[in-house]
């Protein structure tokens, strides 16, 4: 009853709005039903949010009842820690349904269209890249492992190619809902692209230097890198022909095309950064000689070969409980890395290790519990 009267005050006010425009009796009933149309679309797309922000648990409905358990731990690992991103993705497809409700007003319909669609192709292709991150993190380095393989920058060059093709697929697909013939496009460019090639020969350089550095990312703005010619500076900015750094001795600014910059070996100073963790061991007994000597041989044998740790620094510290019948052990380890994605890269190995050393010291009849969380500190590499 409510709905019913607020909808019959809206058409009462847009009537008094067209009587006073003096609009004939065709105009405005179209305009009555263009009214109703876009309030049906704003409560479509309401609902869409609302119903989108239930995609997650959807999922793992479906995924309970219908898959075998085995998938039930996959959804765990790779979709639980996605759940904003399945929401926005839901609720940007819902809307995408709902604009066909607008389809018999053309223009209207095909720019709607166009910037939602744009949304759904990206966070889908979002989602996917963070899919892939999330199954190399859980899942790729046991299969690395397994195949006999020694895990390294190998899994992250996989992500960026990932990415890439990730990345290709999104802008064939958006072009097809855009009915772009992205085929014919792509052979003019490449005729007119010869030319402009000749034309254009160290601009096109400069160019693919910035590709390069966009996605090698050997430093960002803000971070201090030193050149072979003792360079040494703040990264003011990466545009699309050159490298600003600013100076540290004289704050002036340095001017160096990116095609220069993607040839020369850089220092990555702000990089130069390790991770120490800490992980505490408890055993319910003093340990004598032989048992601390097993321990840290099991220790560093888990830990020296793994990609990322500095063996030399793993340090294995055993104490006596306060009343001499329990022990603890310290382990420390150093984690380098270059980026986020390798830290985390590393920080995955290392909780691999851990459950190694446990699964060694159980087979020695060692009792012991393991203190969560690992705690991790970060800390600068020494220069």
């Amino acid at each position: 009853m409510l709905i019913h009267r607020l909808q019959s005050n809206s058409f009462m006010n847009i009537e008094q709005v067209i009587t006073w425009l003096n609009i004939d009796a065709a105009t405005q009933e179209a305009v009555i039903k263009l009214a109703a149309k876009l309030g049906l679309f704003i409560v479509l797309v309401l609902l869409s949010i609302i119903l989108g922000r239930g995609t997650p648990s959807l999922i793992s409905l479906l995924v309970r009842q219908f898959a075998p358990k085995n998938f039930t731990l996959i959804y765990e690992n790779l979709l639980a820690p996605l759940v904003n991103l399945f929401r926005i993705a839901g609720s940007l497809i819902l809307i995408r349904l709902s604009v066909n409700f607008l389809e018999e007003y053309p223009g209207l319909f095909k720019l709607l269209r166009f910037f939602i669609d744009l949304s759904v192709i990206l966070s889908i292709a979002w989602l996917a890249s963070r899919l892939f991150r999330q199954f190399i993190l859980v899942y790729g380095i046991e299969l690395i492992n397994k195949l006999g393989r020694e895990v390294d920058e190998l899994l992250l060059v996989l992500e960026t190619i990932a990415n890439i093709i990730i990345g290709f697929i999104a802008a064939v697909a958006f072009a097809q809902s855009q009915q772009i013939n992205l085929v014919g496009l792509l052979a003019s460019l490449g005729i007119g692209g010869l030319a402009i090639a000749f034309a254009a020969q160290k601009t096109l350089e400069q160019l693919l230097g910035t590709v390069v550095l966009y996605l090698d990312r050997p430093y960002l703005p803000g971070e201090y890198i030193r050149l072979p010619s003792e360079l040494f500076g703040r990264v003011e900015s990466i545009g699309l022909r050159s490298t600003k750094i600013r100076t540290a001795a004289k704050g002036t600014l340095m001017i160096i095309p990116n095609s220069t910059m993607a040839n020369l070996e850089i220092e990555n100073v702000s990089r130069g950064r390790k991770i120490m963790v800490l992980l505490y061991l408890n055993f319910n007994h003093q340990l004598n000689q032989q048992e601390s000597a097993l321990i840290e041989q099991i220790v560093k044998q888990s830990t020296s070969s793994l990609f990322g740790i500095d063996p030399g620094s793993t340090k294995v510290t055993l104490v006596d409980g306060k009343n001499y019948l329990t022990s603890r052990a310290r382990i420390t380890f150093f984690i380098l890395g270059s980026s986020e994605n390798s830290l985390q890269l590393r920080k995955r190995l290392l909780e691999l290790a851990n459950e190694k050393i446990s699964q060694k010291l159980k087979s020695y009849d060692i009792e012991f519990t393991m203190e969560e969380p690992t705690i991790y500190v970060d800390s600068l590499v020494t220069l």
